[in-house]
Order: C-alpha cells, then sequence, then structure tokens
C-alpha cells in the first residue's frame, strides 16, 4: 500500500522557520522525485521544490529560491523541506508529491497535505 505521509506543518510567526517531513512506503521511493507544492485559498496548486532520486539536483520556484531547502533521504525512505524566512504568503496546505524518474511513466503519488499558516 502506498502512503505518503506529511508532518512538521503548523503556525508559525513571520520570519520564522519549519521543517516538513515526507514519509514513504509502499514504492521504490529511491526511483522517484520528490516534490512539494502548496495551495493557498482560491488559488492554483504550485510548485515549491523538487529533488532528483539521487539528490543532486534540485529546482525551486523563484518565490522560494534562497529561503527553503529540498533534502531527501533515501535510506529512511523521507523527502524534507526546509523553510526560512516564512513569509504570510507562504501560507498554504503543502503537499507531498512522488514522481516515478525514468520511461515508462508511472502514475505520481500523493499525499493528504499539511497546513502551513505563517501569521502574527
Amino acid at each position: 500500500q502506498v502512503q505518503l505521509v506529511e508532518s512538521g506543518g503548523g503556525l508559525v510567526q513571520p520570519g520564522g522557520s519549519l521543517r516538513l517531513s515526507c514519509a514513504a512506503s509502499g514504492f521504490t521511493f529511491s526511483g522517484y522525485t520528490m516534490s512539494w507544492y502548496r495551495q493557498a485559498p482560491g488559488k492554483e496548486r504550485e510548485l515549491v521544490a523538487g529533488i532528483k532520486p539521487a539528490g543532486g539536483r534540485t529546482n525551486y520556484a523563484d518565490s522560494v529560491e534562497g529561503r527553503f531547502t529540498i533534502s531527501r533521504d533515501n535510506a529512511n525512505n523521507t523527502a524534507y523541506l526546509q523553510m526560512n524566512s516564512l513569509k504570510p504568503e507562504d501560507t498554504a496546505v503543502y503537499y507531498c508529491n512522488a514522481r516515478w524518474a525514468w520511461r515508462p511513466a508511472k502514475p505520481d503519488y500523493w499525499g493528504q497535505g499539511t497546513q502551513v499558516t505563517v501569521s502574527s
């Protein structure tokens, strides 16, 4: 049974930090690109950051570049998103995504989401 379980969300003041975790099970984690998406109320889901299977290549949305860091631990089937210098506009539900990195393509996997609220 495939599972992606996010944790680490919560309420934080502007300028604060949070670390999100995404625990994966039921599939070959090391073969998947792991990404974090977010969706704010009334807005479309957007890509925040991604990391390739081996962990050497990452990409970030312009809005979080320099503040967020994505990482992964293939030995423990977990992906992380370290979020620093948080802003109110970072408030959203954050979702973990797993996408098979090879051909032929396979269906994506999604977590249930974790709420991040940045407010004073």
